[in-house]
């Protein structure tokens, strides 16, 4: 069954907004997961909770705090209001802060791990070869976590294209704006249109089961190049 242009336009937002997710993910996830694994601060664990936190807390919680925070009446809205950029609620940048929040997990925890398996001899060899502490961050540790980078991208990238309760809250469903895969996939069903539902659907199946095997695949590359 072919496509509509609906349909087609929804994939067109998710994939966009997905791409986005991940790279700011990155940007952001990265130097994060650095401190968690090397930081002795008090606040590492009150941090690595809050990260954490969107693992357990129902979507549409968490999608509704967003909402109030990004309204007319919310710190964020009123700040957003007062520059001139209005509220960010129903909007693709509104989108694609919730989606930040809700993937900042999927991102973390993989890099985390894989700068804490680096641990610290690299970088004190490193130190004794005068390297600088940014030089040898991005010259031995980033390298030698690559395989954590690439989980985190994965895992972000697909984790943003099911969301559903996080931009049904933030978002609606507002055609060519905020009408990702999964509000798309709802509206159907809600229209009695399981035929149009099952072609996306049916997709979202092959996404993840390629996610999975892309994950084990990896983990058992990985596995045959570590001693």
């Amino acid at each position: 069954m072919p496509l509509s242009s609906e349909a087609a336009q929804a994939i067109r937002l998710t994939l966009e907004l997905a791409t986005a997710t991940t790279l700011l993910l990155l940007l952001i996830a990265t130097p994060l997961a650095w401190w968690l694994a090397n930081t002795a601060s008090r606040w590492r664990a009150p941090v690595s909770a809050l990260v954490t936190l969107p693992l357990v807390l129902p979507p549409t919680v968490l999608g509704f705090y967003l909402l109030v925070l990004m309204g007319p009446d919310g710190a964020v809205g009123r700040l957003t209001t007062a520059l001139g950029w209005g509220t960010l609620n129903f909007s693709f940048t509104g989108l694609l802060i919730g989606s930040i929040i809700f993937s900042l997990p999927f991102a973390v925890q993989p890099i985390q791990h894989a700068f804490e398996a680096i641990g610290p001899r690299p970088m004190e060899v490193a130190a004794t070869l005068r390297a600088r502490p940014l030089d040898a961050f991005f010259s031995v540790a980033l390298p030698l976590a690559r395989p954590g980078l690439l989980t985190a991208s994965i895992l972000s990238f697909a984790h943003t294209v099911g969301e559903f309760g996080v931009v049904l809250m933030i978002g609606g469903n507002i055609p060519g704006q905020t009408r990702v895969v999964s509000t798309q996939i709802y509206g159907h069903v809600e229209a009695m249109e399981y035929a149009q539902a099952h072609v996306l659907a049916a997709g979202m199946v092959l996404l993840s089961f390629v996610v999975l095997l892309l994950l084990a695949l990896m983990k058992r590359r990985v596995g045959r190049v570590m001693p």
